[in-house]
């Protein structure tokens, strides 16, 4: 299977009106600059992206789909550092609904989509409006809230080496949530800097085995 695409637009084909997208990167680290840029051309909207942060003012992170309108609702852990100003706008008015989650939460329901759990207990939130509709059980004399899966129709990651048959190597923190996402989602595009022969990436340097990644786009750049 030739996993290579050319083109930026035709990495995100398929990507519409409503799809859950998970976008890569940890603040400004491992984040798919050109792959959010392609979405932002097509020009989908109503998104549910599910985020580390909602941008960092650069100009080709994820701020940039808020900035065009494109998204309905997001699931973020920190939505408001002080350059997110395009998803604070869209917040305040009342366009983008926003669902606030702990890191270890939004990793947690990631890799449990990608294991195919049903869901996890977590006394993180429990009691909290966060979670004041979940359901809730006592373990060990603590309460516990119940987290579902988070499954995404598309994941945009970023990673600084792949092989022909997307065997990925991270680079440092940009490891962070894009491994988890690209198992949780059912078509995983990558965008990577560098691409090496089958085989040229030791196996003990996979951080991710190729049969999570569908797409893999040639970017170059630091990650």
């Amino acid at each position: 299977m030739n996993k290579l695409v050319q083109d930026p637009s035709d990495a995100v084909a398929g990507i519409r009106d409503g799809s859950v997208v998970l976008v890569g990167g940890w603040g400004g680290v491992g984040v798919p600059d050109v792959l959010i840029d392609a979405v932002a051309r097509l020009g989908a909207s109503g998104l549910v992206v599910a985020t580390n942060n909602c941008g960092m003012g650069r100009p080709a992170d994820v701020g940039l789909l808020f900035r065009n309108g494109q998204v309905g609702r997001v699931i973020a852990t920190y939505p408001v550092h002080p350059a997110a100003t395009d998803f604070l706008a869209r917040f305040e008015s009342g366009e983008v609904e926003l669902e606030l989650i702990p890191q270890g939460t939004l990793a947690e329901r990631l890799r449990a989509a990608g294991a195919g759990l049903g869901g996890f207990f977590t006394p993180t939130g429990a009691g909290t409006l966060l979670t004041e509709r979940r359901e809730t059980r006592v373990i060990d004399g603590l309460e516990h809230v119940l987290e579902p899966p988070l499954r995404g129709d598309f994941a945009l990651i970023r990673a600084e080496r792949s092989d022909e048959l997307g065997n990925l190597r991270f680079r440092y923190a940009a490891r962070g949530l894009n491994p988890v996402m690209a198992m949780a989602a059912r078509t995983t595009v990558v965008q990577v800097d560098e691409l090496v022969p089958a085989g040229r990436i030791h196996p003990d340097d996979v951080h991710l085995p190729g049969i999570f990644v569908d797409r893999i786009l040639v970017s170059g750049g630091v990650p």
